[in-house]
């Protein structure tokens, strides 16, 4: 089959999501209001409560969710053949990723841009909230340590991405002076940080950076894990506006370019499918596809890290409410592109069925290698551009994202650390929070030696956890709205197939985990799969009284979402 069907079936079905679906839940679900002052203006402070331009925000949110999942998910399921990946990625972007992102965001900015956790204290109690944030900690540690970890890698085995990847760094200060202390044009910013990116990856083609194999008696990769926590540290004390938003805004540009470049590669070349849509022969260890498809693609479907970072820092950031339809779902719709387009790599950049098999030999063969290495190639052969460009360019992106993401989860993780604090009576500083956050990564990452390969120890957790999250973060969206009287069933659904799918996964891997005396993950994952069931039954609970408590009003001129009835009564 033509991988160009795939292509043209795909894009117009994300674009139709966004131009019809989204602005269905914006009117009649989410009824997003120009009047509305969102937290960004009424909290003001310059740090974390910034009012932003729908696209730079729309930048730093897409890149903080997507990082290099929407790569690596996709590129490991397409085991199982492309045709399972491409319909859950394209209906799973259009009817539960888009949603999800749009409800979580549009929840957070009416409660004073509190995250989800916190949310969830107000509408299911205190319990639940409790627990909610049980799994929202554990998620941050685990892509927090494994990012880095990832990052690391494709540094050492692809050093031409060196230098693009740290000298991003510097574009983006001074894309942040331009925009904000030199109100310069947005486009001419734009065109210029794009272009300065592209110039530092042909030079980073030219000069590669490679470490000695040991540093200090540290590991090359050991020593890429240590910088990028201390970038890590610094980069989420700063104001947003110095460094996280014209980071992740001009990542999110130069992904887009990225993309252009990979799909005008797929229109030239029009490769065909060298994978089966659906592969029958797998090879032995690999997982049955029910439920393991839908949590091994979770960004570029659905993640739960999305409600996070939309409830974390997204939300603050909204200059006004009816920006959450384009920052929100708009960003779903892009990290679903990426998606598609890693599907179409790892699948149609290979000349023949052996070729392709020989990397799918077995269960997680593929991932960013496969992707960089079918990606180019296409790259290459259709638009000219040198191998090793084409790897350039492909690796930065997988870099770049993974890195704004780490950044985002650091920040998270530090908020949520305050949050916690804030439930045990104790204040903690920005400061001491972030020194929590990073330490306790950092700590898991060199827990197994110098090489950083204990940021991975947890990281077999995370598909489930995610999906787990987000059935938690769609059931408070429905306890909101039943609170409002509003209608629920577009988040219902999802709500259920996700959770049945999560939870089936998850039970799954405690069977495995159990076989394999891997007590550690076990005892964790029982943590998670227990706290996660707790929260859903008292969701259900709290969805019940919903319907018996006198129906909330939300108007334009609330400084934050009046309390639910049971919550005043407490």
């Amino acid at each position: 089959m033509n991988s160009l069907i795939l292509v043209i079936i795909g894009v117009a079905m994300m674009l139709a999501g966004y131009l019809l679906y989204s602005k269905f839940l914006g009117k009649s679900i989410f009824r997003l209001s120009e009047n509305y002052t969102t937290p960004a203006h009424r909290l003001k402070d310059g740090v974390d409560y910034v009012p932003t331009n729908k696209y730079v925000l729309w930048g730093h949110h897409f890149t903080s969710v997507a990082g290099a999942a929407p790569i690596i998910g996709p590129a490991v399921a397409v085991i199982w053949g492309w045709l399972p990946a491409f319909l859950w990625v394209t209906f799973g972007t259009v009817f539960i990723a888009g949603m999800h992102d749009l409800g979580a965001l549009w929840a957070s900015q009416r409660h004073k841009g509190q995250s989800i956790g916190t949310l969830s204290g107000r509408y299911i109690g205190k319990r639940g909230r409790n627990l909610f944030l049980i799994v929202i900690f554990l998620l941050l540690l685990m892509v927090n340590a494994a990012f880095a970890v990832v990052i690391s890698n494709l540094l050492i085995s692809t050093p031409s991405a060196v230098i693009p990847t740290w000298g991003a760094i510097a574009v983006a200060l001074l894309i942040g002076q331009a925009i904000y202390r030199l109100n310069w044009n947005l486009p001419l910013v734009s065109l210029v940080g794009v272009m300065a990116l592209y110039s530092l990856m042909v030079l980073g083609d030219r000069f590669p950076v490679v470490l000695p194999e040991t540093v200090l008696g540290i590991p090359a990769n050991g020593v890429w894990i240590i910088l990028l926590f201390i970038y890590a540290f610094i980069a989420s004390l700063l104001p947003v506006w110095v460094l996280l938003q014209p980071r992740d805004y001009i990542n999110g540009l130069q992904l887009f370019v990225g993309l252009i470049i990979l799909y005008g590669s797929f229109l030239i070349t029009r490769p065909e499918l060298a994978a089966p849509a659906v592969r029958e022969n797998v090879p032995d260890g690999t997982p049955g596809i029910f439920p393991l498809l839908f949590v091994t693609i979770a960004c570029g479907a659905i993640s739960g890290f999305h409600g996070i970072v939309a409830s974390g820092t997204s939300s603050k950031q909204i200059d006004k409410e009816t920006d959450v339809r384009f920052v929100g779902y708009f960003g779903a719709v892009g990290e679903g592109l990426l998606a598609l387009g890693t599907i179409i790599a790892t699948t149609a950049g290979f000349k023949t069925l052996a070729n392709w098999e020989e990397i799918y030999a077995e269960w997680n063969a593929g991932g960013v290698n496969a992707f960089v290495q079918g990606g180019g190639a296409l790259m290459n052969e259709g638009l000219g551009i040198p191998t090793s460009l084409s790897a350039t360019i492909l690796a930065t992106m997988a870099v770049l994202f993974a890195a704004t993401t780490m950044d985002s989860g650091v920040r998270l993780q530090r908020i949520v650390v305050q949050e916690i604090g804030e439930i045990m009576g104790i204040r903690i500083t920005a400061l001491v929070s972030t020194i929590i956050a990073v330490g306790l990564a950092f700590g898991l990452t060199f827990s197994a030696g110098a090489d950083g390969s204990g940021g991975m120890t947890i990281w077999p957790l995370f598909g489930t956890t995610n999906q787990l999250m987000a059935s938690l973060s769609l059931a408070i969206v429905v306890v909101i709205l039943t609170h409002l009287r509003r209608p629920t069933l577009p988040v219902i659904i999802p709500l259920i197939f996700v959770t049945i799918m999560s939870l089936w996964a998850a039970l799954l891997q405690l069977k495995s985990l159990f076989a394999d005396q891997n007590w550690l993950l076990f005892g964790m994952d029982v943590v998670i799969v227990i706290a996660s069931i707790w929260v859903i039954v008292e969701s259900i609970g709290a969805i019940s009284n919903a319907r018996k408590e006198p129906p909330l009003e939300w108007t334009d001129d609330d400084t934050d979402a009046p309390l639910p009835q049971h919550a005043r009564q407490a």
